[in-house]
Formats: C-alpha cells, structure tokens, sequence
C-alpha cells in the first residue's frame, strides 16, 4: 500500500471506530435514562412518568416534530434556513383532511406531502432563484401557509357533513401494528411495578402495540436521510452545497439543483408531519392543530447538531415533556422536576471532568439547586406552567447544548450562480 493510502487508511479509521460506538452508546443512554426514570417514580410515586401510555404517548408526539426536523435538516444541509416549516406543516395537515375523508387515509398521506413540497418550491424559488433572505421568505410561508390553509378551509368543508370552516370530516384509519403475544405480556409486567424491569418492559410495549404504520415509515425516514446523505455521493454533493457552494460549483456540482432537491424535500417532510397530526393523532384536519411543532421541531435539529439520530432524540424528548403535560398534568411534571436535577447533577461533573471554565458547572448546579429547592417545597406544578413543559424544555435543552453545535458553514448564506469564478 502506498503511503497515501496508508494515511487515507489512517485518519478514516477514527471515524469508522466512532460510528460502530454510536449503537452501544445509544443502548448505553436510554438504559441509564430508564434506570433514572425508575429511581424517581419510585421515590416520587408518580408511576405514570414512564407508563407504556405515556411512552406510546410520546411516540405519537415527537413523529411530527420529527418530520418536521427531518425538513429542516435536508434544507440546511443544503445551505438554505428554512424556519417555514410550520407554515409547511399547516398545508400538510390541511391537505390530509381534504384529501383523506374523500378518497381514504394514504390519499391524504400523499396529498399532505405535495402540498408541504409545494410550500418548500416556493420557499426554494424565493431564496434560491430570487436570492430572497431566507428569514423573510421562511416567515412569509408561515403565514401564507396559516391563511391560505384557513381560507380553503372554509371552502372546501363548509356544510359538508361533520366538517366546517375550522375542520375537515374525518378521515379514515391509517394500519397499525401489534406484534401478536408479546404486548399483552409485557403490559403484565410493567403492571407489577417493579424496579426497572417494569420500566423496560413498558417502553418495549410502547413500541409494539398499536404502532402507525406512519410511525415506522418516519423511523425508515430518519435512518434513510443518514444513510442518504452521508453515505452516498449524492449526501456528498448536496452537503457541499450547505458548506461551500462556491468550492462545489468548481467540481461540477450543480448547486442551484440540489438546493431546489433539499428544499422540495423539506417541506415534503414537513407535509408528511402535518399529515400524521390530521390523520393518526386527531382523525381530521383542524385549524391551529400543529401548535408551533414546526419551530420546536426546527430547535430539535438545532438540538441534534444538524444529524438525524440528535435530532430523533430531540424530538422525543421534546415529545415527551408534551406527553406528561397531556396525561398527568402537574404531578408527573413535578416529577420531572427531581429528573432534571439529577441530570444537571450529571451535566455539571461532566463539565468538572472535561476541565471546562469554572463558571459553566457553577451555573449548572445553581440551577440543579434551585430546581430541587422548588421540587421540595411544592407537590405540583401550576397548570399555567405545566402548559409551557414542552416549550420551556426546548429553551432549556438548546441552552445546555449550546457549546457543542456547529451549523453548516454555508447555512442561509445567499449564493449567486457562477461567483466561484
């Protein structure tokens, strides 16, 4: 082997070590976060904190602000900021109700994907072609999407049975998919009670009883979009575009064409989020139904450092803290209290470990302080703060995770054809 291979070798065997430890890592952090939900049903008693319910819950939650990430990260990884994806995700819930109650469920799947991707061809013709800012043009799509969704709205299902001006009849089931003999048993299990196990046992019942098949194609989407883009030179190309068009454009690569591609499929993604939400989580289309999952699902990529696994986790977490809200109100959320001081009681000894400014661990466990002196001297959380779980987590986890995000170097930068030469 020559001596350029042999350093090619070389500094691609890191990366090839790291990617194998990623799996075990994953196992490694979801065990110990069961293990900590556990330890603080236990001491707390709020046993609905990680019930098989909850955790169906969360799953049925975090799959739109998932997909609408997913939209996200394709657009930015191209290059183009695309904050338009609530407006995208509004068109994807309007054209699954309009589309689902007349011609069946996967009608409306596909209908809520092309009018997302209609939504991302305008943001793409408006920031690519017309060099428009892509703050102003992901703002525009916003409330494009919200007033055009609502005015068709009024069209289309006015006076039709079940429907009306803020709603769409109901539209048909999409499958959904139990693994026959063994979600019954698990269910005993986590009925016990016991210490971790049944926790196990519950989180395994969340993922084979009565799971969407819209659920398991957004999982194949999460996996498909790293396999996708960072293993073909396709990925290759489309990612050049988001870090240095210019550099692109000189080796061949058409860089108008793969940014008008992210974005087309940004909003597809988006679309298919707002088609979950109208047809597996409410039956129907109704106005105001997405409740800013666009923008959470946008900080869940900001959270995920631009990558589809961190941004699958941010959405879950995401999902989540929305879950307890929905199921068990204050007492759950006031748990969730004793979980964050635990983890910030990690966060700070990490950051003690890694040697890092003094300041930054000092803070940390400030705030892991007074969290517990609130968690001690209260038995539940007001219901107007429980209502901001989900919001206040997103603010909260994009604070701590501040330090170690790097967004594509080229990201929402105005690029002109031919200004490589």
């Amino acid at each position: 082997m020559s001596a350029t291979g042999l350093q090619v070798g070389t500094e691609r065997e890191p990366a090839t070590t790291r990617r194998r430890r990623i799996l075990p890592r994953a196992l490694l952090a979801v065990a110990g976060l069961l293990f900590l939900l556990s330890l603080v049903r236990v001491i707390t008693g709020a046993n609905d904190i990680d019930s098989a319910g909850t955790l169906s819950a969360t799953i049925g939650l975090a799959v739109p602000i998932a997909m609408a990430g997913l939209g996200g990260l394709w657009a930015e990884r191209a290059g183009v900021v695309n904050i338009g994806l609530e407006g995208m995700l509004i068109l994807g819930t309007f054209g699954a109700g309009w589309a689902g109650y007349q011609w069946g469920a996967w009608a409306g799947v596909v209908a809520g994907v092309l009018l997302g991707a209609i939504g991302g061809l305008v943001h793409a013709v408006a920031t690519i072609t017309f060099g428009v800012d892509h703050i102003v043009s992901g703002v525009a799509i916003n409330i494009l999407g919200l007033g055009a969704t609502q005015y068709l709205a009024a069209v289309a299902f006015e006076g039709v049975p079940g429907g009306g001006s803020t709603q769409s009849p109901s539209v048909p089931d999409l499958p959904a998919l139990t693994v026959p003999g063994v979600a019954d048993g698990l269910g005993t299990i986590a009925d016990k009670q016991w210490f971790f196990v049944s926790d196990v046992a519950a989180a395994l019942r969340a993922l084979t009883d009565n799971v969407s098949v819209l659920t398991i194609i957004a999982v194949l989407l999460i996996i498909g979009t790293y396999i996708i883009l960072w293993r073909t030179a396709f990925g290759l190309r489309l990612r050049s575009c988001g870090e240095n068009p210019a550099a692109a454009e000189t080796l061949g690569v058409n860089v108008y064409k793969y940014k008008y591609i992210a974005v087309l499929v940004s909003g597809g993604m988006a679309g298919l989020g707002g088609a979950f939400l109208a047809i597996v989580a409410s039956s129907s289309y109704r106005d105001g139904q997405t409740g800013g999952r666009g923008f959470i699902g946008l900080a869940a990529m900001i959270f995920g450092n631009w990558r589809p696994g961190g941004l699958a986790a941010g959405a879950g977490l995401f999902g989540y803290t929305d879950a307890l809200r929905l199921r068990s109100g204050g007492t759950s959320v006031h748990a969730l209290l004793l979980v964050l001081v635990f983890l910030m009681v990690v966060i700070a000894a990490w950051q003690i470990y890694r040697k890092q400014p003094p300041i930054r661990p000092i803070v940390t466990g400030g705030f892991a302080a007074l969290i517990l002196i609130w968690f001690l001297l209260t038995d539940v959380v007001p219901a107007d703060f429980t209502g901001m779980t989900p919001y206040v987590a997103t603010l909260l986890v994009l604070a701590l995770a501040s330090q170690r995000l790097r967004m594509p170097a080229a990201d929402g930068v105005i690029y002109r054809r031919g200004e490589a030469g």
